[in-house]
């Protein structure tokens, strides 16, 4: 069990594209390993490897007492809309009200190679659209609204100086 550190804003990490896994090596199979188990505590819905210092295209989630992983995932379809309290490892300590898409199918791989689909609902639809969001170089501030992204990053610049 490997339980890896999280990398929190402003590591530049987490502001760059992740690269495609492009063959299913012992590594990326120790890299599954370290997601699930970091993922595997209550509270984490969801962790994506450059979180964790690792710029491939990858992550892992714990919905539901669910634990799972996809290689590779390409957000391919979004429906409705949910506006909700989101959160993330990256960005400890803050929640804010964030608007995403009620539905998402994402499509990837499996340590095998074979075609993967995720899809779900609120906070399935919420996690697939955060995560892969990460794996594109963002974070879910992003997204907010102006006033409150600008009171969010206000917040994290606070903290950075003490």
């Amino acid at each position: 069990m490997s339980i890896r550190e999280i990398r929190c804003v402003p590591d530049p990490i987490l502001r760059t594209v992740c690269d495609p896994i492009t063959t299913i090596t012992p590594a990326i199979r120790s890299l599954v390993r370290d997601l699930t188990d970091t993922v595997d505590d209550p509270g984490r819905a969801g962790l994506s490897a450059n979180q964790i210092g690792v710029g491939l295209r990858a992550f892992s989630f714990n919905i539901e007492g669910k634990v799972d992983y996809i290689l590779n995932p390409r957000l391919v379809k979004t429906s409705g809309e949910q506006y909700g309290d989101e959160g993330c490892l990256s960005v400890p300590g803050l929640w804010y009200k964030t608007r995403r898409a009620d539905y998402a199918r994402v499509e990837g791989i499996d340590l095998n190679g074979h075609k993967k689909v995720l899809e779900g609902h609120g906070l399935m639809g919420r996690m697939l659209q955060h995560e892969c969001d990460h794996l594109d170089g963002h974070v879910y501030l992003d997204r907010l609204e102006k006033e409150e992204r600008r009171a969010a990053l206000r917040y994290m610049r606070s903290r950075q100086k003490n």
